[in-house]
């Protein structure tokens, strides 16, 4: 393929396709087990707040119910009614896409990533509209359970890093790219720890993540490892310090952990000197991290009784108190648009993402809106897929969880279809992808 030629978008017209049991089957489940989660903290929330909590919990199980009618019998697509400071921009969307069509989307026939983005913003008008929870999370007890559950792997992984920033500052000789190669990859396998692909169900990292490095290994289909560490070296020359590095978060648990420690080596290993990390605004795609999430992970890193997770909870706090580490939020994370059109619907983010040396995005829907959720040729080259987007030098990491990935050599998609043909959505098979120039 040639030029910056167009790929239909995915959508759930294909009754054979992954969009369409996307929406038909796994987005009623997810709201089923928030009305299930909203219901069973009844006794809770009326503790707390009273009476008026009682009201407004049922005033969200209502919305979230009728919000489940709606995706099941296709219904169109209404505007947002809270007042939350993007509603006009979700709305003024949907003007455009109704002028564009000549109807409003609906569930089964509309662009996929569009309605999924949608729905999660119609779950969190429902927490909008109440009094006393408005701040309230519906996932926050699945994002936790996950993260205690995996506490075995995280402090494996703590102690490893514990380990190797000792060893280097003691003056011990390390392989610097090996490292790299080693906790670039934790965070890319992190990513498999995702609740919005689970449909909500539980899920935790068990098993040693560096033991499954070289298991893995076989299954990263596009590998630009080489490429990034170069990159970033190249700064410490071309500007004398290193990278200025910016980190798009996906989910909350194990995989900010992977994030975090993988930060922490940039740091001390002199690879960046400062780390932004972006996180969503409110609760996103089951899992994704909010700035409340965050804050509460570094909490309970400082309050464990593992020396490895108290040290670094202590160090990432004091990270965040001079500025190394920050952390931001803005709405366009959570709004439906791909990447390409970032400039020109939130030109403050472009501008700020072009002063990075350096920008990682995690997880499968940063990696859809990266390459605008279309169906491009497989063989499509990453950089062409960005259509443009390129405020800096970029690495995605993602484990495939949709059906679209561009990058790949030719035969490759082909090859690994014979052994395993579900490939693009299960989550074991991931890439690396890098690009340093415009399409």
């Amino acid at each position: 393929m040639s030029g910056t030629a167009e790929a239909p978008p995915l959508s759930a017209k294909d009754k054979n396709s992954f969009a369409y049991l996307t929406i038909k089957d796994r987005l009623p489940v997810i709201l089923s087990k928030i009305a299930d989660s909203v219901y069973r903290l009844k006794g809770k929330i009326k503790e707390e707040h009273g009476e008026e909590g009682t009201e407004d919990l049922k005033s969200l199980a209502g919305c979230i119910s009728k919000l489940r009618n709606e995706v099941q019998t296709d219904k169109p697509v209404v505007p947002i009614k809270d007042g939350r400071s993007d509603v006009c921009v979700w709305n003024d969307h949907l003007k455009e896409l109704i002028a564009n069509t000549g109807s409003p989307p609906s569930w089964f026939e509309s662009p996929w990533l569009y309605v999924e983005c949608y729905m999660y913003r119609r779950i969190q008008e429902a927490a909008e509209l109440c009094i006393t929870l408005k701040d309230f999370d519906v996932f926050r007890d699945q994002k936790e359970k996950s993260f205690c559950d995996s506490q075995e792997a995280i402090l494996v992984l703590m102690e490893y890093l514990h380990n190797v920033v000792g060893e280097f500052k003691s003056g011990k000789q390390l392989d610097l790219k090996h490292l790299f190669e080693n906790f670039l990859r934790v965070s890319l396998w992190g990513n498999k720890c995702d609740l919005s692909i689970s449909a909500g169900q539980d899920v935790a990292q068990t098993s040693s993540p560096l033991d499954q490095l070289h298991q893995f290994e076989p299954n990263i289909l596009t590998d630009d490892t080489e490429a990034v560490f170069g990159c970033l070296q190249r700064t410490k020359v071309t500007k004398g310090r290193p990278a200025c590095v910016d980190i798009i978060l996906d989910n909350a648990g194990f995989e900010l952990m992977t994030d975090l420690c993988f930060a922490e080596f940039l740091i001390s290993f002199g690879l960046a000197s400062k780390i932004c990390f972006h996180v969503k605004a409110f609760p996103w795609f089951v899992s994704d991290v909010t700035p409340y999430d965050f804050s509460w992970t570094i909490n309970q890193l400082c309050a464990s009784n593992s020396i490895y997770m108290s040290k670094f909870g202590s160090i990432w706090k004091q990270y965040l108190e001079d500025k190394t580490w920050q952390v931001a939020v803005d709405d366009f994370w959570t709004l439906s648009f791909p990447f390409n059109e970032m400039e020109s619907r939130c030109p403050d983010l472009h501008a700020r993402l072009a002063k990075s040396d350096f920008i990682f995005l995690k997880g499968d829907l940063n990696y859809r809106k990266l390459v605008g959720d279309l169906a491009w040729p497989f063989t499509t080259p990453f950089h062409v897929s960005l259509r443009g987007f390129h405020p800096a030098p970029l690495c995605a990491l993602r484990t495939c969880k949709s059906d679209t990935v561009t990058g790949l050599k030719d035969g490759q998609a082909d090859d690994v279809n014979t052994k395993d043909e579900k490939w693009l959505i299960n989550g074991n098979w991931a890439v690396i992808s890098f690009s340093d120039k415009m399409s």
